[in-house]
């Protein structure tokens, strides 16, 4: 009885080194299933990633002949798919398809280099590309959609470079809008460490943005292995027209490449055209 007594104290450690099978019993099956897709899609991408690295062909949106009956269509703003970290264009190959599908005709996936080390920089470029497009296609503004790290380039931007007067939606898919703390030994990376909690750019973002006239719906994951904590990908701004999507059951990688997160996407997209939010449609999305 005293050898029992004496081994309560220990109970907890040996708990955590030798999990008890009701412990075992709570691991999620929804976990075990984003891990595996994580793993496939990881490995589909592999495969495509050298088709993405060098940039898409630019080309004028073609003129409807004259002659040719007009429908009465309404014109819908040029997307732009902008990639994460160490990444390129061919993760959107999916969800450009999905948008073509519905009706978005004019679909765009932006390459920024991968040896891009500083935010600033990457988000000044964007505006250029940007005012370009509107340009080449006759639209005043562009919806964005930006994965990760595109899309806190995308919100650098919208907010402190003036693009929301030519960003009409931004939408971002695990984006640590307030710093990750994930993988802490690729701080050498400056970019990593600009992506960081406290951080100089994370704290422009924090500053005041009145008047911003961009739309932003931000999706975060239960189950993003890259966002910490997980409510980083959630966008906290007083001065914001910002709504924030739950998904379950979706990790970090398949957020561009679900067909539920691109329902939601094209449903976020169209949110200043119906005027009804999605957030307030989906309740969040849960993937099973």
């Amino acid at each position: 009885m005293k050898v029992t007594r004496a081994a309560l104290p220990f109970l907890p450690l040996c708990q955590r080194l030798f999990p008890i099978p009701s412990r075992l019993a709570g691991l999620s099956v929804a976990l075990l299933k984003a891990t595996a897709l994580e793993i496939a899609i990881l490995a589909g991408h592999l495969l495509l990633y050298p088709s993405g690295i060098t940039p898409e062909r630019r080309t004028a949106p073609a003129l409807p002949s004259p002659d040719a009956a007009r429908l009465p269509t309404e014109a819908k703003p040029p997307v732009v798919l902008l990639h994460g970290f160490i990444d390129n264009r061919s993760v959107f190959l999916l969800l450009r398809r999905n948008l073509a599908q519905h009706g978005r005709q004019h679909v765009e996936s932006l390459n920024y280099s991968p040896l891009t080390c500083d935010i600033r920089t990457a988000a000044e470029l964007l505006g250029r590309h940007i005012e370009e497009i509107c340009e080449r296609t006759g639209h005043d503004r562009v919806d964005i959609v930006g994965h990760s790290l595109g899309g806190l380039i995308a919100r650098y931007y919208v907010q402190c470079l003036g693009g929301d007067t030519h960003v009409r939606t931004l939408v971002t898919l695990g984006t640590p809008h307030s710093g990750t703390r994930v993988a802490p030994l690729m701080n050498a990376h400056p970019i990593v460490r600009q992506m960081r909690p406290g951080s100089e750019v994370i704290e422009e973002l924090r500053t005041p943005a009145p008047g911003c006239r961009t739309h932003f719906v931000s999706f975060w994951s239960d189950l993003d292995h890259l966002m910490d904590p997980l409510e980083t990908a959630c966008i906290d701004h007083p001065d914001l027209l910002a709504q924030n999507v739950r998904v379950s059951g979706v990790g970090h990688l398949a957020l561009p490449v679900h067909p539920a997160v691109a329902a939601g996407i094209r449903q976020a997209l169209d949110i200043e055209e119906t005027g009804v939010g999605v957030a307030t449609q989906t309740g969040g999305l849960t993937v099973a």
